[in-house]
């Protein structure tokens, strides 16, 4: 493929896109397992996907497979010819996104325990088409989101205008409505299209009783009917697995008795701004959170442990409260006491971004005690007006399962989302490192604060790319030759692992070969994650960015893979990726 470029008025430079060969290393490894030949057979690949790409479980009939998928790729009716790989051939296989992705696509962890033993992929004001304050309302982000493996769906419920129906909207801004039942069916129809595990539904409740009984006889009820979990008891012990629950709705949200108290003497619709922010010094509001953040274990001071008689004897709380599978709320005092836990039930508690950077500066381990039973839900403050995102990394090393976040946003909090829930499979849970999870001898448990040794290292070596003329516009890069193309590549951790490096920059080339290395150490790798970026080097502007991706490092593969690049929303490009290799060396 040929372009050319405008160089001033009077005349064009024309350039060819050529294509690159393989690297040294594939050369190596072709000639290494044909013996010098030049077709490698399915055994010789098989012997290679063992020792290089330490894909131990291959058997030759595997490896067959993949020769027969390469030659009707390449060749089309060849493989009725010959079964075997040419050097082409076997480069084009290391290059295939979709035949040796960078990790794997099965769920792999075990799914048999609590639900507070796992991240959970979390979605905030799941309804919003674009901004906090004016965007439409819609079913279609949550839509996008299930699709995505997003499993627990935000909605924040309210009378319509004429208190008569119940509509789905962000309180007090200038967001259009969305009728619930809407949102509701979508949610039935594509919970489970791209995972078998729970959704979670967060309701922000803003009703009236007697509407709070239509939600829970007439729409939820009626439209999940079987699918939905209700336990049979009103307070768990232990919140059950998420292999139990497997096809289930979940719906959380304070029981009935927090509104009632509440509301109480009030416009049960629409409650003071005051009254709902009563305890921000305790819980680490900022004076500049003008928009309601309408989060259910901020808002009420209100002690949820028991039931009264006169709680019994509204209509329809008892049904109401029978729907709620996951209580939230939080008991009176401050943050010391809303992260003791209960021996005899557990609960979700909901915290700001602000409120649990407070919270891991003054009580980091009592965070993590808690959310080794219970729920952690953390939201983004309400000054982020346009939809953006926060730094998930404190709610994970803290055991938060919850990290919500705005999924019709985009950058790079958000691709560090996207990318630690590529793992498993993609199925939406992620299991917490055990390391969160155990308690020592004297009730110890792990501290984010210590500095720990290094366990192991990572070498990343990205060898080269290609695909972005297939994707981009001949001068969307420069008007006047073709992409100066480097990769940026890094880790994303514990503070003492995060760290970002980069390539050279390759001038005027489509397909660059940077055939760079790098070593990455890291202290909880566990919890790390892989960023790669690609940009465009402009000398007079911005770098143009060509593509990004996040990968969990414990899921990597070692070996030589291709790596698919993404667009700043997450939308998978086409062609562009990237041949990368990886390996760990234990220290």
């Amino acid at each position: 493929m040929a372009g050319s470029y405008r160089m001033c008025m009077c005349f064009t430079r024309k350039f060819k896109v050529t294509k690159a060969g393989p690297p040294h290393d594939v050369n190596e490894a072709f000639f290494k397992y044909t013996d010098g030949g030049t077709h490698m057979s399915a055994e010789q690949l098989r012997r290679f996907l063992v020792e290089v790409q330490g894909d131990g479980g291959v058997s030759t009939a595997d490896a067959e497979k993949i020769v027969d998928q390469v030659l009707q790729k390449m060749h089309h009716i060849a493989k009725f010819t010959r079964r075997t790989l040419t050097l082409d051939d076997f480069h084009h296989y290391l290059f295939s996104a979709d035949l040796n992705p960078p990790i794997g696509d099965q769920v792999r962890q075990d799914m048999t325990k609590p639900l507070s033993h796992y991240f959970i992929y979390t979605g905030h004001n799941s309804y919003l088409t674009g901004n906090q304050l004016s965007s439409d309302c819609s079913d279609v982000p949550i839509i996008k989101a299930l699709k995505r493996g997003v499993r627990v769906i935000e909605l924040d419920i309210w009378p319509n205008s004429t208190k008569d129906n119940v509509d789905v909207l962000h309180g007090r801004t200038l967001t259009a409505p969305v009728e619930l039942i809407r949102c509701l069916k979508s949610i039935k129809e594509y919970a489970f299209s791209s995972s078998p595990y729970p959704v979670i539904i967060t309701l922000e409740d803003h009703l009236t009783p007697d509407l709070q009984v239509k939600v829970a006889q007439v729409m939820i009820t009626e439209t999940f009917g079987g699918m939905l979990y209700c336990p049979e008891c009103e307070c768990l012990e232990e919140f059950p697995s998420p292999e139990e629950l497997k096809y289930r709705i979940i719906i959380s949200t304070k029981p009935p008795k927090e509104y009632l108290k509440a509301e109480g003497g009030k416009d049960k619709g629409n409650k003071s701004r005051k009254d709902k922010d009563s305890d921000d010094d305790t819980w680490g509001k900022e004076p500049l959170d003008l928009v309601s953040d309408q989060e259910d274990g901020d808002v009420s001071d209100t002690d949820t442990s028991e039931d009264s008689d006169g709680e019994s004897q509204q209509p329809g709380v008892s049904a109401y409260k029978r729907l709620i599978a996951i209580h939230a709320g939080k008991p009176k005092g401050g943050l010391k006491e809303a992260l003791k836990v209960d021996p005899n039930k557990v609960r979700r508690l909901s915290l700001s971004e602000q409120a649990l950077e407070k919270a891991s500066e003054n009580h980091g381990t009592d965070v993590i005690r808690f959310t080794q039973k219970n729920v952690l839900r953390v939201y983004p403050k309400g000054t982020r007006f346009n939809s953006s995102n926060y730094k998930p990394l404190i709610g994970w090393t803290h055991g938060a399962q919850m990290v919500a976040f705005n999924m019709q946003g985009y950058g790079r909090y958000l691709w560090l989302m996207n990318g630690m829930f590529r793992s498993n499979g993609g199925c939406g849970f992620v299991k917490k490192p055990d390391f969160l999870m155990k308690e020592g001898p004297h009730g110890e448990v792990f501290n984010p604060k210590t500095k720990f040794p290094v366990k192991k290292s990572l070498k990343v070596k990205v060898y080269m790319g290609d695909g972005w003329h297939l994707d981009f516009k001949q001068t969307h890069f420069d008007s006047y030759s073709p992409p100066d193309f480097y990769t940026r590549v890094g880790i994303a951790g514990v503070p003492g692992d995060a760290i970002m490096k980069k390539t050279k920059i390759k001038e005027d080339n489509w397909t660059p070969v940077w055939d760079e290395e790098f070593i990455f150490l890291l202290t909880v790798p566990e919890l790390a994650l892989l960023r790669i970026e690609v940009h465009e080097y402009d000398m007079s502007e911005k770098d143009d960015f060509a593509g990004q991706t996040c990968l969990p490092v414990s899921e990597l593969r070692s070996g030589i893979r291709a790596v698919p690049l993404f667009d700043r929303k997450g939308e998978k490009l086409n062609s562009s990726r990237l041949l990368m290799r990886f390996e760990f060396l234990q220290d």
